[in-house]
């Protein structure tokens, strides 16, 4: 049995990260896999629905996504019932897939949101924390302890991860949905690595009590932590806008069995400026030879490779070692490097 949650609510008043203007939200939650995101963005394009801004994140097995839309016709915000019904009904059935729903979620309103925060409390009501992950797991997981300091009577949560940009962000917000009041706090940073200690306590006053709760602190925070690493090859897709273009380009991801760890999408006037992340079906870095076939699909010019997981270097140095074969000398990390430098990644093949 699988759940999903869909909910959908019409944005008046806000600006980037809280909400647009004049648009539509989407808030789609479920199990993930494979070509999801592509049958999500085939059916907003059938039903007239122009995706305008949206903000796609996984973790352990599940997806989390905000998508803002707008009537291809009218331009207009969706707010017609029979339609909004048409929509819930179309990605009930594409977020259910071969599986009984569990239970399901719609809400029509007019509230406005940080993108980014309202993610993280999805998929916290999602329970994503206590759920193994389907996809292969980075070995950089991030350490979390929890510890009493009783003379304050406050609970000390230590986390040692890689630092990254919202790092801090997505600690905090995990602790203020998790009811939890920060008093105190030291951050540090030494190369790429962060460390951070909080020192919080209940609502009312009171530090953790129990094991099973400290316990949950930490599922919860190694989960806030995770849920934005950038597993996979960066994508970047820079072209003029057109109605079913998201379609179009998730369609050949999943043609290609690679799988959108994490998206977002922006559209300024009549361009759009898409970033994604992808690995292979099972988590593993997409082979370069497939990344290489979907640039020239899409258009070389318009999608290009912006980052690489750090293996493919790490293999390239590896690699750097002259193979000797029968008699003949080449080098593998010639072979790496000229790849890199078809992904334009590096200047020169030297």
């Amino acid at each position: 049995m699988y759940q999903f949650v869909f909910s959908l609510e019409t944005t008046l008043h806000g600006c980037r990260d809280y909400g647009f203007h004049g648009l539509t939200a989407l808030e789609l939650t479920g199990t993930d896999r494979v070509g999801l995101l592509s049958e999500v963005f085939a059916v907003l394009a059938d039903l007239q629905c122009n995706v305008v801004e949206s903000k796609v994140w996984t973790h352990n097995g599940r997806i989390a996504s905000l998508i803002y839309v707008k009537d291809c016709n009218s331009g207009s915000p969706i707010e017609d019932s029979q339609k909004i019904d048409r929509i819930k009904a179309r990605l009930r059935n594409v977020l259910k897939g071969a599986n009984d729903i569990r239970s399901a979620k719609m809400t029509v309103s007019m509230a406005v949101t940080h993108t980014e925060r309202r993610l993280h409390q999805m998929m916290f009501a999602d329970r994503d924390y206590e759920r193994k992950p389907i996809l292969k797991c980075s070995a950089d997981s991030p350490l979390v302890t929890v510890y009493d300091w009783e003379e304050r009577a406050y609970s000390a949560v230590n986390v040692q991860c890689k630092d990254r940009t919202k790092l801090l962000f997505d600690i905090v917000c995990t602790l203020t949905d998790m009811q939890y009041v920060v008093f105190h706090a030291t951050i540090n940073t030494e190369g790429d690595r962060a460390y951070l200690e909080f020192y919080i306590r209940h609502m009312d006053g009171t530090p953790i009590s129990s094991e099973p709760e400290r316990q949950r602190v930490i599922q919860c925070l190694r989960a806030a932590v995770e849920r934005r690493a950038s597993e996979g090859v960066r994508l970047e897709l820079c072209t003029t806008d057109r109605q079913g273009l998201l379609a179009d380009v998730t369609r050949t991801f999943r043609e290609n069995a690679l799988n959108v760890t994490r998206a977002e999408i922006s559209t300024t006037s009549d361009m759009t400026q898409n970033i994604f992340y992808v690995t292979d079906a099972i988590g593993n870095p997409a082979d370069p030879k497939i990344i290489e076939a979907v640039r020239q699909k899409i258009g070389m010019s318009d999608l290009k490779v912006k980052e690489l997981p750090l293996i493919y270097h790490e293999k390239a140095e590896r690699e750097e070692q002259a193979v000797g074969v029968g008699g003949a000398v080449f080098s593998l990390g010639s072979l790496v490097r000229r790849n890199l430098y078809n992904l334009g990644l590096i200047k020169e093949q030297c």
